[in-house]
């Protein structure tokens, strides 16, 4: 088993550019968080968004998440301030918010994730405050200095603003959305040409100003192409992929017994 990340120790080490793998978590269950998290991965992503999850199965998840020793982020399905706040009290090390298409709206969800400069609602008798045992001021100082936002650049409009968004105070770093960018600028590939440069442009953006960039890779040589360009956090399939890969594999593997032996 890979050496483990203590989820307070995620943002840190995202901003300070270190090469971490994740992995979206879309079956809304616990198991699959702790499995992963064994594993090595440095963090996982509750996958709101795109999955059937409720706040009580997040809130479960995050528990399996601390559990297993690994950083557990929510792809929030809505990037309010009410969602945001709830995950984080839930115990979030952190947010990637989809849709992230001006400066301005990447302003609002910094606020929303933050005390000091910010809007977050105040609360400590959470999971995040250990349940009222973290007094006022010590929970202030750790989730704002602990929980990570990291904004989804989907939309071919945020790229006219990418500069401001990528320099917005309280954003930590940004993913690359490829997927969404592909089928919005009617590319025929997520690596073509057009869709490769507006990564490269990205990322250049974020350069400029010292913040991370995160990629959902294929595997390894997609992951090194886009470590070469500059890009350190990497987020590799799903839990249902890798189930789906492995019993199709399995599948493929053992009914071809009856075949050959025939």
């Amino acid at each position: 088993m890979a050496a483990t990340t203590a989820p307070t120790g995620f943002r840190k080490r995202f901003i300070a550019g270190e090469t971490l793998v994740g992995t979206f978590i879309k079956t809304p269950k616990t198991h699959p968080v702790e499995i992963l998290g064994r594993v090595g991965f440095e963090f996982v992503v509750i996958d709101e968004e795109h999955a059937p999850w409720d706040r009580v199965a997040i809130d479960g998840a995050l528990l399996a998440a601390r559990a297993s020793g690994t950083a557990g982020i929510v792809r929030v399905a809505e990037p309010t301030a009410a969602k945001i706040l709830a995950v984080l009290d839930d115990g979030a090390t952190g947010v990637l918010v989809p849709h992230v298409s001006s400066a301005a709206k990447a302003k609002s969800i910094a606020e929303a994730c933050r005390f000091r400069g910010g809007r977050r609602g105040f609360s400590n008798t959470t999971r995040a405050g250990d349940f009222g045992a973290v007094g006022v001021w010590p929970h202030v100082d750790a989730q704002d200095s602990s929980v990570t936002f990291i904004a989804m650049i989907e939309d071919p409009e945020a790229l006219d603003d990418i500069d401001a968004i990528v320099a917005t105070d309280g954003l930590d770093g940004v993913f690359i959305g490829r997927g969404d960018l592909t089928v919005a600028l009617g590319a025929p590939a997520m690596d073509a040409p057009e869709i490769m440069a507006v990564c490269e442009k990205i990322i250049a953006a974020a350069r400029k100003v010292k913040k991370p960039v995160a990629m959902m890779v294929a595997n390894a040589d997609d992951a090194r192409r886009f470590h070469q360009m500059g890009a350190t956090t990497f987020i590799v399939a799903s839990d249902q992929g890798f189930m789906r890969q492995a019993a199709t594999k399995a599948y493929a593997d053992i009914s071809a017994v009856g075949a050959k032996s025939a």
